[in-house]
């Protein structure tokens, strides 16, 4: 028995599990994965799945390059648990685990359509170099008032007064109060699957609501974000209501972002590469800086993962639409928050509410590795208001989906595999939301045109 199963074995045991989920994040960052009652979890051998689930779309539909991507015959992954990924489900009837497990091909290799794995191969990368990446999430959410027919707009849920949010009621500690009953429960599933959540505030849309993690192991974070979404919209349930992380759920409110804030520090002595000894930022940093800058034309289809995505990357609305960065200033797409020398950091602000987590993290790192390796130039730091300049980047899924894997770096990073079956994932995502006619379309196309 490996330590690893001895280590499963004993916490399942202390926690007096009676079922396993077992569970792999797909394509969109979704949980699939099977339940297995506990005591015949570490009999049964390792947990397999088709490893077709991972070239499905949103919708559940197989994407037309199907069998270009996958085993004609289907063939199955093998699943090996992560024992770091433990937790509890707080939300379940009987005492239940659920494990993240890492996906690997019938021959033992890292299976190359995982995203967690896509994650990995990234890190590896800076451990080469005795690097370790330091991030720090913040996610935002909406919480909205059940709706079960999808040709209803989405509106605010009542609070404890009865009454809905209609004004913009930013870090407004009340406007938080309204929903007391679903906060502390939240707080209390977090804590009781060790989510490291920090801050929570009232952002700036009706009912928008905003959670921040520590800064922690990025693998570690992309686990814990993945585990939250599903914490959210549980909870949500319990009270009555829906927790939706798309990008723009409602046209009169603004967006939900990811935003992505990220250091990189020597494995040796834990001392942050984008300072000099003077406390000034250093050439890696700048270079950093310029990755991000270069690659994410190229890669904004993990930051921008859905149609519904670039809704809410337009102007005038609290989301970049260009590659400025600058100190302080927020309507930049990267920030680099004014702070001591051992804090110093670059908060990615393209990433919406919707990505997967494990690809916006590897995207965003990635972006910034290419860039200290190439000896990238930024640009200077962006004065005054930068979403009053040009828009730089996709304005469609389908405008993004053709930059991806433009440049030979990025495919070595990322895979060819991957790239491809990405590509045609969200393509025939794209293809099918299209053939969809709009309320607005015979509104003022029916008899005007």
């Amino acid at each position: 028995m490996s330590s690893d199963t001895q280590v499963i074995k004993d916490w399942l045991k202390q926690h007096q599990i009676s079922e396993v989920e077992c569970l792999v994040p797909d394509m969109t960052g979704n949980a699939r994965g099977k339940f297995i009652p506990a005591n015949q979890f570490l009999d049964m051998g390792e947990p397999r799945l088709p490893e077709s689930i991972m070239v499905q779309s949103v919708t559940g539909e197989y994407c037309d390059e199907h069998w270009e991507l996958v085993e004609p015959t289907d063939a199955d992954m093998i699943l090996v648990p992560d024992a770091a990924t433990m937790r509890v489900v707080p939300w379940a009837r009987e005492p239940t685990a659920q494990i993240i497990h890492d996906c690997y091909t019938m021959d033992g290799r890292p299976h190359p359509l995982s995203t967690r794995n896509v994650l990995r191969q990234v890190l590896d990368l800076y451990a080469a170099e005795g690097l370790k990446p330091v991030i720090a999430p913040e996610v935002e959410f909406f919480l909205v008032a059940r709706n079960i027919d999808p040709d209803y707009v989405l509106t605010p849920p009542s609070g404890r007064s009865g009454r809905k949010e209609t004004s913009r009621l930013s870090y407004s500690i009340d406007a938080v109060a309204e929903f007391e009953d679903f906060v502390e429960d939240m707080y209390d599933y977090a804590e009781a699957q060790q989510l490291r959540v920090d801050t929570l505030i009232h952002e700036n849309g009706a009912a928008q609501m905003e959670i921040n993690f520590l800064h922690g192991d990025a693998m570690d974070l992309a686990d814990q974000v993945f585990t939250f979404k599903r914490t959210v919209r549980e909870t949500a349930h319990k009270h009555g209501v829906y927790a939706t992380f798309m990008a723009k759920p409602m046209q009169d409110q603004c967006g939900s972002a990811l935003h992505i804030h990220q250091s990189v520090v020597r494995t040796d002595n834990g001392a942050n590469i984008f300072t000099t000894d003077k406390g000034e930022h250093s050439e890696a940093f700048l270079s950093y800086i310029a990755g991000l800058q270069h690659y994410t034309p190229e890669l904004i289809g993990f930051y921008a993962p859905n149609v519904n995505s670039y809704r809410r990357l337009a102007p005038d609305i609290s989301a970049p639409i260009n590659l400025n960065w600058g100190i302080g200033n927020r309507t930049t797409a990267f920030r680099v928050p004014e702070s001591g020398p051992e804090a110093t950091r670059v908060e990615n602000r393209f990433p919406g509410a919707d990505v997967n987590p494990y690809l916006a993290i590897a995207a965003s790192l990635a972006s910034g590795y290419l860039g200290m390796k190439n000896k990238l130039t930024p640009s200077e730091p962006h004065q005054g208001t930068a979403n009053e300049d040009e828009v730089e980047v996709a304005r469609t899924l389908e405008e993004g989906l053709r930059n991806l894997g433009n440049s030979p770096e990025v495919r070595e990073v990322f895979g060819e595999l991957f790239l491809k079956a990405y590509a045609a994932v969200k393509r025939d995502e794209f293809e099918e939301f299209n053939r969809v006619i709009s309320s607005w379309e015979r509104e003022h196309l029916l008899l005007q045109v």
